[in-house]
């Protein structure tokens, strides 16, 4: 089947309620598309008065009255991408007003046939023959049913010849809300199915559609309007349930205070939305009942009695009523709320002083002090404008040395000194001063605007700092006066003329120089050194000393005065060269030096200068000559047409324009080199070399004898590093470190038949002497360090016959109750061969009869400390 796009007819007719509400839907036209893509939109020839939506939706875009004949106005479509446009008219007509119905007439099931229709053979375009109006459906809200409850029946008079199928489209049948209203599709019988709620939805338009049992239409859709009769279900709500308001006091009867509004969610058109207010109660209710008063349709609220006085009644509260139904107290809603409503405070009391006259004493010279607290009452209401006090002088000040300023918590006046008070001019004041309101009194009050009262303030004498005239005092001086000299006098003044006390006290407080001195008494001032204007403690040719005056009052007070001393310059210093140091060529060209003189005097005493070169000795003016070029500035150069290179020191004696001349003879050392074609030296790192100061010389110096005390110290400690590891290889060496603790006795006698020993104790200890009685013994030096560890025994240097014996016994008891030992030692055993060996010599230690039978080889493996042994017991004949 051929889709042709557009709308399905050229007009569009609807039925829709007399009174039109902005924003209310009114039809829905229907516009078929080919394309989903393509995006359609809509337009209306009338956009102050009507809007339609995306969705095909003609909706009211103000509220206003219909007018008896029909309103007709064009719907727009649009595809913005290829700018075609399509247009349908639609005409809108006010449902007619019915009255007198039967109850019966209304529960008659209407029948609503679709227009007759035609058809054109050439394009099958159906048209209109006639307009149809189908008035709207009323249907009340809340209704009980039963449901589904039948409204119309919608009917086709082609049905007769064809099996037709109905259906309704819109905002409440297949649009949200959905299933509010249903239709049978054979009989075309519309129902409505639940109960409907105005507030939420005052009309509904749907759009009812014939088709055969292919799918074709075969009528064009009408429009049905059905809507929600208003029932009063809603009470009256209060924006707010507390309204607060403002009435000054004093108002006029008719003063406006303020406006409480209610809405009720019904319709506002019928009675069921109309309001009423009205004033239940007020608290208090003094000096009147009936303070207020409120209309009844808008509810504002105003005054209709006077004598609000803020000071008696600073707030009243109304109960407000609302009632619809336009105040019907039988058949109308109502709900209450509070308005409470403040009195506001005007400036009807003025400040009134707690005195007639105040006090306050302040010492002299002292500013920023309160001298005195001024008290005043006001009846109006605190921090506000009517009872913040405001403060003046009206007389006893005219030199302007008191303010008075107002406390904000308390309302005081503060009467304060701006300017210090001299005891010795003014012992006394008497203020007049006046209080009044930051706002004027309102009109009608018969009090005077103000109140005035006096201050009176006594200065107390105190002592004050004497003071230097003039502070600062300028001196003009020559430089180079002498130490000694008088320079001035530096006096200072003592204000108080009522304190008996004795004369001033000078002293210096600040010399940066020390070149003066001050006299204690009488402030004589004398140079200690003599004044140079070239110190750098003088800036701008000006030196500053500062002198301290003391007086012996109660307490005692200082003042400061400073001394300038302008210095004029005389010639004293003679002007030198800059720079020390310069480099030209060897060659004649280009070797032109520029120098300036420098000389620390000013004009007259320093340029235009001298230029020129001593006659000796004679090389300086035969190889070198100089020519003046400014008043400060020359140009030294070659006279020569080649110098070797090397450094020269170059005299040059500069003259200044003082009266007398200064002269001096400064010495510029120039370095002369070898130099490329741009004038620049090739050879300078040879000739600094060659010409080191004395500075360089000593750094090298320096750096040398740094380098051999480095070299030193490395020697000696590695020397000292050598002697400890030979150190250590005596005492750990694991093959020659036995630790068999036996002393060295440097005793070479005729060997063992020349001692008298008793080595029983080797074999039967019998006695132990206590640890007490013994001496202090040499221990080895091959021994590990003695800690806290168990003690080893040191043995007696005094021999005794029990001595060995004991000092192997308790050695061997340290070494085995040591457990922190390391393996110095290996484990000796002493074998016991009973008491019947008393033999003298220690070839018996170890043998019964012979010592040639007796293998002593093992003691080689004792270490170097046995070796003897070994050599006397094992070596055989020999």
């Amino acid at each position: 089947m051929l889709c042709k796009m557009g709308f399905p007819e050229d007009v569009h007719s609807a039925v829709v309620s007399r009174s039109v509400h902005g924003g209310q839907p009114l039809l829905n036209v229907r516009f078929q598309s080919c394309d989903e893509n393509r995006k359609i939109y809509f337009g209306s020839s009338e956009p102050e008065d009507f809007r339609v939506g995306e969705d095909g939706v003609v909706y009211a875009e103000r509220s206003f009255q219909l007018s008896a004949e029909p309103t007709e106005f064009v719907v727009s479509a649009q595809d913005k991408e290829t700018q075609e446009e399509w247009k349908m008219k639609v005409k809108l007509t006010p449902e007619p007003t019915f009255t007198g119905a039967s109850e019966k007439d209304q529960k008659k099931i209407e029948d609503i046939i679709f227009p007759w229709q035609q058809y054109k053979d050439s394009s099958h375009l159906k048209r209109q023959k006639r307009d149809w109006v189908i008035p709207p459906i009323n249907l009340p809200e809340n209704s009980r049913g039963p449901f589904p409850q039948e409204l119309v029946r919608i009917r086709s008079d082609r049905d007769k010849s064809l099996s037709l199928r109905y259906s309704v489209t819109g905002p409440g049948a297949d649009q949200p809300p959905t299933g509010i209203f249903i239709i049978n599709p054979i009989s075309g019988q519309l129902s409505v199915t639940k109960p409907l709620d105005r507030e939420q939805i005052a009309s509904f338009h749907l759009r009812a559609h014939a088709v055969d049992v292919n799918g074709n239409q075969v009528e064009n859709p009408i429009d049905i309007v059905i809507n929600v009769i208003d029932m009063n279900d809603n009470r009256p709500e209060f924006l707010h349930q507390v309204w607060n308001g403002t009435v000054p006091e004093g108002s006029k009867p008719g003063t406006y205070v303020m406006t409480v509004t209610a809405i009720d969610a019904d319709d506002p058109n019928a009675q069921n939305g109309m309001l009423r207010y009205r004033i239940l109660s007020q608290a208090p209710s003094s000096p009147s009942p009936n303070m207020f008063t409120i209309n009844n349709e808008t509810g504002d609220i105003i005054t209709v009695a006077a004598g609000l006085d803020r000071e008696k009644v600073q707030q009243y509260t109304l109960i407000i009523q609302a009632t619809d139904m336009e105040g019907n107290p039988t058949y109308g809603l109502s709900n209450t709320a509070t308005a409470v409503i403040t009195v506001t405070d005007v400036n009807d009391n003025p400040p009134e002083f707690t005195a007639m006259t105040f006090y306050g004493e302040v010492p002299e010279n002292r500013v920023d002090v309160i001298v005195a607290n001024l008290t005043v009452t006001d009846k109006d209401q605190p921090h506000t404008p009517a009872w913040n006090a405001r403060y003046q002088m009206t007389g006893g000040d005219p030199t302007g040395q008191f303010t008075i300023l107002t406390d904000p918590n308390s309302n005081d006046g503060l009467v304060t000194v701006v300017k210090p008070i001299d005891f010795e001019t003014n012992r006394m004041f008497v203020l007049t001063v006046a209080a009044e309101n930051q706002v004027p009194l309102a009109k009608g009050i018969q009090h005077p605007p103000q109140s005035t009262a006096t201050v009176s303030i006594t200065v107390i004498d105190v002592n004050e700092s004497p003071y230097f005239v003039p502070n600062p005092k300028l001196v003009r001086q020559e430089e180079g006066l002498l130490a000694g000299s008088m320079l001035t006098t530096f006096t200072a003044r003592d204000p108080d003329r009522y304190m008996q006390q004795t004369s001033l006290r000078y002293s210096k407080l600040s010399d940066p120089a020390n070149w003066l001195k001050i006299d204690p008494v009488n402030g004589q001032i004398t140079t200690t050194a003599v004044l140079d204007r070239e110190s750098i403690y003088v800036q701008n040719n000006m030196y500053n000393a500062t002198f301290l005056a003391s007086d012996n009052g109660i307490p005692p007070m200082s003042g400061t005065g400073t001394l300038q001393i302008y210095l004029l310059d005389i010639n004293d210093n003679a002007p030198q060269v800059n720079p020390k140091e310069a480099t030209t060529c060897e060659t004649l060209q280009p070797n032109a030096i520029n120098i300036t003189a420098v000389d620390p005097d000013i004009d007259p005493n320093a340029g235009p200068f001298a230029f020129e070169l001593p006659d000796s000795p004679p090389s300086i003016k035969r190889n070198w000559t100089i020519v003046r070029i400014s008043g400060d500035h020359a140009q030294l150069s070659l006279r020569i047409r080649f110098l070797e290179a090397g450094i020269y020191d170059v005299p040059i004696v500069i003259t200044d324009s003082g009266n007398p001349h200064a002269s001096s003879t400064s010495v510029l050392k120039v370095k002369v080199c070898q130099c490329d074609i741009n004038g620049d030296c090739t050879d300078v790192d040879r000739i600094v070399g060659a010409g080191l100061g004395t500075g360089a010389i000593i750094a090298i110096l320096l750096c040398i004898i740094i380098l051999l005390i480095l070299v030193l110290m490395f020697v000696v400690w590695m020397k000292r590093r050598d002697k400890e590891r030979q150190a250590k290889q005596l005492l750990i060496d694991p093959e020659d470190d036995v630790r068999d603790n036996i002393l060295k006795y440097d005793e070479e006698g005729g060997g063992e038949e020349d001692q008298d020993y008793d080595l029983s104790q080797l074999q039967q200890p019998d006695t132990v002497e206590p640890d007490a009685i013994k001496p202090v013994g040499i221990r080895r030096l091959d021994e590990r360090p003695i800690h806290a560890e168990p003690q080893y025994p040191v043995r007696s240097a005094a021999p005794h016959p029990g001595d060995i014996g004991d000092f192997i016994n308790e050695g061997l008891k340290a070494a085995d109750n040591d457990p922190t030992a390391p393996p110095y030692d290996s484990l000796l055993v002493f074998d016991y061969e009973g008491s019947g060996s008393t033999a003298g010599s220690l070839s018996s230690l170890n043998s019964s009869s012979s010592g040639g039978e007796q293998d002593y080889d093992y003691l080689n493996d004792w270490g170097p400390r046995f070796k003897k042994l070994a050599d006397m017991y094992g070596g055989g004949d020999d």
